[in-house]
């Protein structure tokens, strides 16, 4: 009868650091546990609000019509909307999306400027408005370009590897 081949476990030599022993595959997936664990509750506590705050526009219409709140708190729940979205793709892909980063950043600048009105803010304040928007515009197009990192395509192993032809030559 053969007996199986087993791998030993490393044994902890007297002259290794500390910290040569310590499993970090598996530290990593506690952690990566954790963040989802985050994440979910983000998700869960983003739909408790969107939730609220639709009772709360429903309750609104039913009493008087203030169309500039109305109009305030629909956007507030399309800026959750995005934002549940980008925990959902989180969860998915485990990455944040630029796209739906920036779609967010400028719901959210657009509510603010909705909200007060562009009338009653200063003039230097609508102008960093402006630009503000206008480099999210240019993030979102500059995007297309940006190399996919989060599919396992490492530009800094590709660049390494490019040199490390180039030397050999």
């Amino acid at each position: 009868m053969t007996q199986p081949i087993t791998t030993p476990l490393p044994t902890p030599t007297p002259h290794a650091p500390w910290y040569a022993n310590i499993q970090r595959s598996h530290i990593v997936r506690v952690l990566e546990s954790v963040q989802d664990a985050i994440a979910i509750s983000l998700c869960l506590g983003l739909f408790a609000i969107m939730v609220l705050q639709l009772k709360e526009i429903f309750s609104s219409l039913l009493t008087t019509l203030r169309f500039h709140d109305i109009t305030a708190d629909i956007l507030f729940i399309l800026i959750l909307v995005e934002l549940f979205r980008l925990l959902i793709i989180y969860l998915q892909e485990q990455r944040v999306s630029i796209g739906v980063s920036v779609e967010v950043a400028i719901v959210s600048v657009l509510r603010e400027v909705i909200v007060k009105g562009v009338l009653e803010v200063e003039w230097h304040q609508v102008l960093a408005t402006c630009a503000f928007l206008i480099s999210m515009a240019i993030l979102l197009v500059v995007r297309v370009w940006i190399p996919p990192t989060f599919k396992g395509i490492d530009p800094e192993q590709q660049i390494s590897a490019k040199l490390k032809v180039v030397k050999s030559e």
